[in-house]
């Protein structure tokens, strides 16, 4: 497997550095942005995962875990001649529904309702990118309407899960036409794209049901409840006893 096939963005190299295959028309970044503690804004991630396990990338092609990296980003941007990016986009459109925009829509979705910091950030990347004269030729998101991004440590709602697959035909679909078929892998590859501890089998195993996750969100980011309700009581005694 090739070290242009997954890539972290904390690197100092772009993806096609490492690649000397990778010549001047053959540079393609596809990147999941998102972050993966707002239930449905981690779909980006997922689906840059989900492509990684799956598919297996001819030379030339990078995968990218691009998480809210926001400026991070510029120097893989800019490196790119063509870029496809999955995301959740409210599109205003029924929750579920996949749409894929190109080119000069890009940034105009990626800004018209911000949803999060990272859309603001990523715009500016491509604001960064166009300044520089170094903009990809080309441009694809593929994005979905999310359904939940109140869960703090939630994951995927079923409805957003199940869209993962035809974001996946798309940007496949999208690959071939630019002349870079992926092959479908005949086992899922056991390296993940990112951190293991982030990788979602084993992100979903470590957490809670529900009733601990909802609003308070996952105990290992957040305080668990009892602690929230203590400390809420021995704030609450010591404001009686101050006012007596």
């Amino acid at each position: 497997m090739s070290a242009l096939s997954t890539m972290s963005a904390t690197s100092a190299l772009t993806p096609f550095d490492l690649d000397p295959a990778a010549g001047t028309d053959s540079q393609v970044l596809v990147l999941g942005i998102g972050n993966l503690l707002w239930a449905d804004e981690g779909f980006g991630v997922r689906c840059a995962e989900t492509l990684h396990r799956d598919w297996r990338l001819p030379a030339g092609v990078a995968v990218m875990d691009g998480g809210t990296q926001g400026m991070y980003l510029l120097p893989y941007i800019q490196g790119a001649r063509r870029l496809l990016v999955f995301d959740a986009v409210d599109y205003g459109l029924q929750p579920g529904e996949v749409k894929v925009v190109r080119d000069d829509e890009v940034p105009r979705f990626m800004g018209a309702k911000k949803m999060s910091l990272h859309q603001t950030g990523f715009q500016e990347v491509l604001a960064a990118a166009a300044f520089t004269g170094q903009l990809p030729d080309t441009m694809v998101l593929i994005g979905v309407q999310p359904e939940d991004l109140a869960d703090y440590g939630g994951s995927l709602r079923p409805l957003i899960q199940a869209r993962i697959p035809a974001a996946i035909d798309a940007a496949v679909a999208q690959l071939a036409a630019w002349g870079f078929a992926p092959e479908r892998r005949p086992e899922p590859l056991a390296e993940t794209l990112a951190d293991a501890s982030l990788d979602q089998s084993i992100y979903e195993a470590g957490r809670p049901d529900e009733t601990l996750a909802w609003r308070l969100g996952d105990p290992r980011f957040l305080n668990r409840r009892d602690e929230i309700a203590g400390a809420a009581g021995d704030v609450g005694a010591a404001n009686v006893q101050g006012a007596a």
